[in-house]
């Protein structure tokens, strides 16, 4: 057996690598030699060009302008909802006291847990028509209305969230939060739930209070989680297309608006390769999003490193 298991590992592993090659790494591979054509995506007629591409996208005023905004997104939707999952993961594992005097969750943790949750059961497509709602620009939406009676806007003048350039991003990465913050609550409350109570009721018995606990003894040992969600709410806010695109996006152009203030990469590279025919054009800026994407998730990974803490 152990003369061949090299042999046998290799038989399971042939069928998947086989797949991987060709269904993932194979399009990256056509998606970066379309990029260096003129192709227009209707056809297999298309020229080389070279980096002629890559150098028009640096002179596009909205592609740069994109890319801000993702990296707006990019700080924002991570730091807001790791810090608010963080909060509520403690509050929930480890911010009450018990009977007996040790730790415990809040009165009524475990609901908690399944309100906090609920909004990730739904889809980004719902969240679209709930937030719609939501935002709506008339006195009729739920925000103007409950700004209305609290007095702060006036009676026939609502707030244009989604087609304000001062507010649309807000508005954006609020629904992302609310989305992403219950999830990440369960991720972290699993991760809590290894800690030993030992632990908090030594600090308790110390004078510890919660702020110290937290800082002291949760973070530390949650570090790993919250380099992992990290990465994945980068890669979220490296997309948005979803969101932006329904949200934003009137007459099927695929979002952006208004003027171009929400635009994002995935919805300028959408709206060149569907829209404009401009199918080699497009296809450089998946190149840029994807090369963007992995020096995130390289720097994220480096930047966040520390020396793994066993208890």
């Amino acid at each position: 057996m152990r003369k061949g298991q090299y042999q046998f590992v290799a038989g399971f592993l042939l069928v998947p690598v086989a797949l991987y090659l060709v269904f993932v790494i194979w399009p990256y591979i056509q998606t970066f030699g379309y990029s260096l054509t003129d192709w227009k995506g209707q056809s297999q007629d298309f020229s080389f060009v070279g980096l002629d591409n890559y150098v028009a996208l640096f002179q596009d005023d909205i592609f740069l302008e994109a890319i801000w905004h993702n990296i707006l997104f990019l700080v924002f939707i991570p730091v807001l909802t790791i810090l608010l999952a963080l909060f509520f993961a403690f509050m929930v594992n480890a911010g009450g006291r018990s009977r007996a005097g040790g730790v415990s969750g809040v009165a009524g943790a475990g609901f908690y847990k399944i309100v906090y949750f609920f909004p990730q059961v739904l889809s980004l497509a719902i969240l679209s028509v709930l937030f719609g709602a939501v935002y709506r620009s008339d006195t009729g939406g739920m925000l103007n209305g409950f700004l209305e009676k609290l007095g702060l806007i006036d009676a026939g003048k609502p707030v244009e969230w989604l087609n304000e350039p001062n507010f649309v991003l807000w508005a954006l990465i609020a629904v992302v939060v609310w989305h992403g913050t219950g999830f990440y609550l369960v991720l972290f409350s699993a991760a809590m739930q290894s800690i030993p109570r030992d632990i908090y009721e030594a600090a308790l018995i110390d004078g510890a209070g919660r702020a110290q606990s937290f800082f002291k003894i949760t973070l530390p040992l949650l570090w790993d989680s919250v380099q992992t969600a990290w990465v994945y709410l980068g890669i979220v806010a490296m997309d948005m297309f979803i969101l932006v695109s329904t949200m934003t996006g009137p007459g099927g152009e695929f979002g952006g608006g208004p003027d171009h203030a929400s635009e994002t990469m995935s919805t300028v590279l959408m709206r060149n390769f569907l829209i404009y025919g401009k199918s080699g054009y497009a296809c450089a800026m998946g190149v840029i999003m994807l090369l963007l994407t992995l020096i995130l998730s390289a720097v994220t990974l480096r930047a966040s490193r520390r020396e793994r803490i066993e208890f």
